[in-house]
């Protein structure tokens, strides 16, 4: 036992994570080491006034998002990486923090933990058919969504440590944030297509819609871009959010199936300004649908400019 050891491990002993051997061998040598007594005494110090501060609280949305984004980073950084060269790099530099700064370290634990509880998010009224608590801040993925037959409910696995099931009505408030949870699955476009399927009858809601918006702008799935396309059709019209995103499905999208269907979309706005034009930047397009549909509409449109 040394002292560089007990002041990599302080941030672990004063959140109870040593093992029982190791914090026997911590405890004792705190006892008869001055130094590292009052590295310990500081880090207590440090954590109990962090713990008086007031934690402002992470929307549920966001928390999400970010999971999501770090789930897809992690998956990209396995592709890109040895096993051995991420578990060498890793450990090296959690220690070097560790060295460096343990209140730092011990701030940031602090962060999470109380992150983690304060955004755990209490939807009462219903619990999940195999009786575990339902809390959104606690959800990792979504597994699975499916439409029961012949009835508004929808039956919704997802995973916490292990998988749970929730089943309710379609237009059940827990079902729709699983829904708008499940449209952000990397792993499974099926899951993400099933989910679209449900939220089109729901499109009149804010949440959705934005949701729908962002599956067409970002979703790496053509299927699944064509699918929120398809949601999104009647608010063509009225939402200039919605039009702009088909604007730019068609602008940008990779998908010529995606941009066939944006530009049919635009056919009942193609008086808009904005849209005229996108359309006459498109005169040139290489795909030949898409010059002849842009000629079309120009030519079946006065010129309002």
């Amino acid at each position: 036992m040394n002292c560089e050891w007990v002041k990599e491990n302080v941030v672990l002993y004063i959140y109870d994570e040593l093992g029982d051997d190791a914090k026997y061998e911590f405890e004792h040598h705190v006892k008869q080491c001055l130094g590292c007594r009052q590295e310990l005494e500081h880090s207590l110090e440090f954590k109990n006034n962090m713990s008086a501060l007031p934690v402002q609280e992470v929307s549920p949305n966001l928390l999400a998002a970010s999971r999501m984004k770090l789930q897809e980073s992690l998956e990209h950084a396995d592709q890109t990486r040895s096993g051995w060269g991420m578990f060498v790099f890793d450990a090296a530099s959690w220690v070097h923090q560790i060295k460096l700064a343990p209140a730092l370290t011990a701030a940031l634990l602090m962060i999470g933990f109380a992150g983690g509880a304060i955004t755990s998010w209490r939807m009462g009224g219903r619990t999940p058919i195999d009786g575990g608590s339902f809390q959104t801040a606690n959800i990792a993925g979504i597994e699975s969504v499916l439409a029961q037959p012949n009835s508004n409910s929808v039956q919704i696995k997802y995973d916490v440590l292990s998988s749970r099931t929730y089943v309710g009505a379609a237009d059940d408030p827990q079902v729709q944030q699983l829904l708008l949870l499940a449209t952000q699955n990397v792993r499974n476009p099926d899951v993400r297509l099933g989910t679209i399927d449900i939220l089109k009858s729901h499109t009149q809601d804010d949440q959705v819609r934005e949701a729908l918006v962002s599956t067409l702008r970002y979703d790496k799935n053509p299927g699944v871009r064509l699918t929120a396309l398809d949601a999104l059709k009647s608010y063509v019209r009225d939402d200039q959010h919605v039009r702009d995103a088909v604007v730019e499905a068609l602008l940008h999208d990779s998908n010529p199936g995606v941009r066939q269907e944006a530009i049919s979309l635009l056919d009942s706005v193609k008086a808009d300004t904005s849209v005229r034009e996108a359309l006459r930047s498109l005169l040139n397009d290489q795909n030949a649908y898409i010059r002849s549909q842009s000629q079309h509409y120009l030519a079946s449109t006065p010129n309002l400019d």
